[in-house]
Formats: C-alpha cells, structure tokens, sequence
C-alpha cells in the first residue's frame, strides 16, 4: 500500500512539473516567435497577420492575451476538436484580462479611463434604480453597456420590470467596466502601422487612426470610426452645422439620438432627428459646429479644462468658467454647455456684433 502511494505521489508530481514545465516551455516558443508559433493553428493565422499590420506589430500575443494553462488546453481542446467557430471572438472574462494588459503599457490611458464615465460598472448601470424605475431594461443596453457580455439582459439582472428591486444575477460581474478598452479600440485591425504624423492633425482632421472603432454586438465586429456614419440633426425644421470630425462617429454609436416619436411635430412635418434627443449631445447655439473632442479628452470625457481654451477665465458676469453649471445633467442650467444660446443670457437683447472694420474705425477715432 505504502508502495502504491508512493508511486501516485511521484505521477501526480511529475505530471504537475510536466504540465508547470510544459506551460512555461509554450510560453517562451511563443514569444520567440513573436506570435507566428499562434498562426500554426489555421483560425488564427488572420488574426496573427493582422496584427503585425497594427500598431501592436511589436508585441507578442502572449503580451495581451491569456497565456495561462488551462487557456492553453482549452484552445488546444478546442483546436483539436474541430469546434471552433468561424471567427474567434472574445469572451467577456478575456475583455476583462486584456484590460490589466492594456494598462501595463498605456498607464496614462488607463488612468483617465478608470477616472471617467466609461469606467462604470455593471452594478452601477444595470442595479441603478434611478434608471430602472424609469425605463425597462432591454437587450439593447448591451449594446453600449456590456457589449462583450454573453448573454442576455435578463442573464444579467432581475427581474425585468420598472419596480425591482434589481440585483445582478452575476455577482461576479458587480464590479467590472462595462466598456472595456476593446470597446472603442480595434486591436487586430488591418493596415500599415500607425507612425506620428509630420505636423499637426487639425480636429477635422483626415488623419484617424484606424484602430479607433466601435464593436457591435449585433454583428460581433468592429467598425472603424472611419466607416460609421455621421447623421443629420436638426434644430426643430433647422439642419444644424455638425462637426465633420470623423472620431466623433464612434461617440453617435452610444450617444445617439432618438427618431422622432409618432404623432410628434417632427415626425409630422418630416423634420428628421432631433438633436438633444435621446442620449444625444450635439452642440447647438453658440457651440453649433464644434466636435465632441474639441472640449472632451478622448479617455475620461472631463470636459472643465477645455472652457480655457476659448474662454477668458472670468466671465463677463464674473463668474468662473470653469464653475459655472454647465452639465447638459440639468435641463434647467442657463449654461447647458452643448445648448447654450446667446438669449440665455442676453434676455433683454443680443447686442450686434461688431464688425473688425467697425472696431478698427472706432479704436482709430478714439
């Protein structure tokens, strides 16, 4: 009997060295081949093609993704099965691996996404009672909230009604963003790699790296922002200027407006979307034109600092730019940021705009 345990001792222990060794052994061959050792697998030959072509073509796949055992023997298990599907695409649990993987080499990025709106949780968008008293949850959220996850809204939150109350049916997902990186960056994109522009790229810009594209959930792909629409919102029967700033496609997917609802003046007289309607923020008034990234920072949204850029510190009525209640939050705020008009604040008249020749004339008369 001794003997006996003796035995499976020494099996179970060579067999954890083998696998432990084994493990360790795949890893440097793959990185040794800087991911062409991935691409003997045939459904992941495009994959690692594509990205030598992208602005990660200097890192290993193991640099990003999952190299541990058990993801090992499951794409081997898989491989060897014949049951991979036609195109791989990521699980949630590997979304949220990769982001730990983005953070090591993009600290500052990672920084003022985990500081900003794009970071929230799945408890804080889908046990929001605030939210979910007022509106049904439906699959649809997870186009914007939690476009990895697998599954549907009501695999994640209970019950399905505007009472509640609510609780996350995963648990485990309580704490976890619900738009990762991937949600907006398109890691194994096609092209030549990405190289810093000779001079300055404009805010209109043509110049948009390709990598910067919204996955839909829908179609399990990413559209880069190059390829996405930018629509035409109307200001009541009035088209409004729209910045042709092409990044700011990618922000209409989520922050988008609403089509006219049936019976309504708009819909009546054909005006088309409305903007300010639904989730959408397109500037009208003394704003109209300007693209989301000229006050918004691409990675936490925070949008304080930009007033500066334009704007004297003090305003004419002496107040700080940079304090006034700007936030499109509350509809009643005279300084609604995105639709602030001049009558706003001029409510016994706008004065005339002086021309520079009238400036000129004036300031030599004086």
């Amino acid at each position: 009997m001794k003997r006996l345990l003796t035995i499976a001792t020494i099996a179970v222990c060579s067999a954890a060295l083998l696998a432990v060794g084994g493990s360790y052994a795949t890893s440097l061959y793959y990185a040794a081949g800087h991911g062409d050792a991935c691409a003997d697998c045939h459904e992941m030959a495009a994959y690692v093609s594509a990205v030598h072509s992208s602005p990660h073509h200097n890192a290993g796949c193991t640099d990003c993704h999952d190299a541990s055992l058990s993801a090992k023997l499951r794409h081997i298990g898989v491989h060897l099965s014949g049951a991979q599907p036609e195109s791989i695409r990521m699980r949630e649990v590997d979304t949220r691996q990769m982001i730990v993987s983005c953070q090591r080499c993009h600290q500052h990025e990672y920084v003022s996404w985990h500081a900003g709106p794009h970071s929230a949780t799945y408890a804080e968008i889908f046990a929001n009672s605030a939210h979910n008293s007022k509106r049904r949850l439906m699959d649809d959220c997870l186009r914007c909230h939690g476009m990895y996850f697998n599954g549907a809204v009501r695999d994640l939150v209970q019950p399905q009604n505007t009472s509640g109350p609510w609780h996350l049916s995963r648990p485990d997902l309580a704490d976890q963003p619900t738009i990762p990186c991937q949600a907006c960056h398109w890691i194994h994109r096609e092209g030549l790699p990405e190289t810093k522009p000779a001079s300055r790229i404009s805010v209109a810009g043509p110049a948009i790296p390709e990598s910067l594209a919204f996955f839909d959930r829908r179609e399990e792909m990413h559209f880069t922002a190059l390829s996405l629409p930018i629509p035409k919102l109307y200001d009541g029967a009035t088209l409004l200027k729209v910045s042709p700033d092409q990044r700011q496609s990618v922000c209409y997917e989520c922050h988008a407006p609403r089509q006219p609802e049936t019976n309504s003046v708009a819909a009546i007289n054909h005006w088309g979307e409305q903007a300010g309607s639904g989730d959408d923020r397109t500037p009208m008034g003394v704003h109209e034109g300007l693209s989301c990234f000229s006050c918004h920072n691409g990675h936490n949204q925070n949008a304080r600092a930009s007033c500066k850029t334009c704007h004297p510190a003090m305003s004419h009525c002496g107040l700080d730019v940079e304090k006034m209640d700007t936030t499109y939050a509350n509809p009643s705020s005279p300084h609604n940021i995105h639709w602030v008009r001049c009558v706003d604040c001029h409510k016994h008249g706008v004065p005339k705009v002086r021309t520079r020749m009238k400036q000129t004339t004036l300031s030599a008369g004086q």
